[in-house]
């Protein structure tokens, strides 16, 4: 390789960095932070929102319903992944499962 090309080949490699990582993995980790965000805002909510009484805007249940509920709702979250990547891989394939 010349030297210009080389100077070239760091220019442009520099461009497509974000603090030293690949540009797309600025993408990857703020899609991950906002899912993340809404999980756990939803996790301190839930149960409160289902133990508020009907005429204060909640939904009237007994606590050990909610929590019941929030159990199913967590486990779902965690394991769900299990059959969606299984979907993605074999049936959708991993291009256009991302895309």
């Amino acid at each position: 390789m010349t030297e210009p090309a080389v100077q070239q080949s760091a220019a442009t490699n520099r461009n497509e960095e974000f603090f030293g990582h690949p540009a797309g993995l600025s993408t990857l980790f703020f899609t991950e932070m906002w899912e993340r965000m809404s999980y756990y805002g939803m996790r301190a909510l839930l149960v409160l929102y289902m133990t508020l009484s009907i005429q204060e805007g909640g939904l009237g249940i007994t606590v050990a319903s909610a929590t019941a509920i929030y159990g199913l709702y967590t486990g779902a979250v965690y394991f769900m992944g299990l059959p969606g990547g299984w979907i993605a891989d074999r049936m959708i394939g991993s291009q256009q499962a991302v895309w």
